[in-house]
């Protein structure tokens, strides 16, 4: 379920992305005089050979032909984040809180401008060759100004009559000592030098737990159990573009509940009778254990086909109200079943009435998985936060 950082090629006929056409119809009475053709007329059209009469169709199916043309399926590159983009487009954690503890903070590195000490390899070129240009400016300038006035009074002079031999020589001389200076000032210095900064500031640490609890009772058949994996895969991927690190707890419950790896979880044959409040005891035990609520994000979905103990319902009922529902962000409940609801569902209404945090949702067949989804996830509007 983690391995998620594969694209894909995605296929398109190219019928689907030619652009519509209008032209003359076929039929009406006409009257043509066509010189030694009595078959075809200019700009008619070629029918494309169906099947795989003729090559290029790109559909790889038919037998080879000497003759026929066509066009490949386009096909085009698709990300595992533009996928995930618009798999998860307008959805959002509900009662997502960041936690800010300082046992918790994370350290990033910001850029943080510029300093005068730092290692080569941090050096900025463009900042430095500012500094340099800013100085050697700063430097000649009044260099520059008397050389300017300099040479114009020896051009003055040059012309002059009668001619002023030695005090052209003065000006020479005072010319090429300022030239000289001007040169020594050096192009760059160690005082021109400037490297980027960095520093590490502590930013506020999301961290989430999602825990999944799954029915593996006797009464779920293996396309029950596939619909809910399906379930779990949609939670973890939108749960891992929201926090940078997801832990997932794996809990499989029958007449008892037992908290297993993800292969476990989703391979093992193990099963039983039925007692969901099992795996609602379990899951308050390791929240108690490993996750305080002041410092994790704690979400649950529980799958079940709704067949459950008569006896044991309202337990559950009590259990989520009293210690679960009070600790995490959001629980989702999914029962996968086409058969009528039974007292499980009627409990979980009584809790979906009384807490916002609750959520639950029927699903029949593998078209109403992610429809479900987005319905459990979806954005609330301002109204509705608020």
């Amino acid at each position: 379920m983690t391995d998620v950082d594969s694209g894909e090629s995605v296929s398109i006929p190219t019928d689907d992305i030619s652009e519509p056409m209008f032209h003359q119809g076929r039929g009406g009475l006409r009257h043509r005089v066509h010189p030694g053709n009595d078959h075809f007329i200019q700009n008619d059209r070629i029918e494309r050979p169906q099947g795989g009469g003729g090559g290029g169709s790109g559909s790889g199916q038919g037998q080879a032909s000497q003759d026929g043309e066509g066009q490949d399926e386009f096909v085009f590159q698709i990300s595992k984040d533009e996928y995930l983009d618009l798999l998860f487009e307008d959805l959002a954690l509900p009662n997502l809180k960041k936690n800010q503890h300082r046992q918790l903070n994370e350290y990033k590195t910001h850029r943080a401008g510029f300093t005068s000490n730092g290692v080569p390899a941090n050096i900025s070129v463009v900042r430095s060759l500012q500094n340099s240009l800013a100085r050697r400016t700063a430097m000649t300038a009044g260099k520059r100004r008397e050389l300017h006035a300099l040479e114009t009074e020896l051009e003055t002079i040059s012309h002059s009559e009668p001619a002023q031999l030695l005090e052209e020589e003065r000006l020479r001389r005072e010319i090429a000592e300022l030239r000289a200076k001007i040169e020594r000032v050096p192009f760059i210095d160690t005082f021109d030098l400037r490297y980027k900064n960095y520093e590490k500031r502590p930013e506020p640490s999301s961290q989430a737990v999602m825990f999944c609890l799954m029915d593996v009772s006797g009464s779920m058949d293996q396309a029950t159990k596939d619909m809910a994996k399906r379930f779990y895969i949609l939670l973890y991927l939108f749960l891992s573009r929201t926090y940078k690190n997801v832990e997932v707890v794996y809990i499989r419950h029958h007449t008892q509940a037992k908290e297993v790896d993800e292969h476990e979880f989703f391979y093992s044959q193990e099963t039983g009778g039925t007692i969901v409040s099992s795996a609602l005891k379990l899951m308050d035990e390791v929240v108690k254990e490993r996750y305080d609520p002041g410092q994790w994000n704690i979400y649950a979905a529980q799958a079940s086909d709704g067949d459950n103990w008569a006896d044991d319902s309202p337990l559950c009922h009590e259990i989520l109200a009293k210690k679960l529902l009070p600790v995490v962000r959001y629980y989702s409940y999914i029962e996968i079943t086409r058969r009528a609801h039974q007292t499980l569902w009627r409990e979980y209404e009584h809790l979906q009435a009384t807490f916002d945090n609750f959520a639950m949702q029927h699903i029949r067949d593998q078209e109403d998985i992610y429809p479900v989804f987005r319905e459990l996830f979806q954005k609330q509007s301002a109204n509705q936060s608020a």
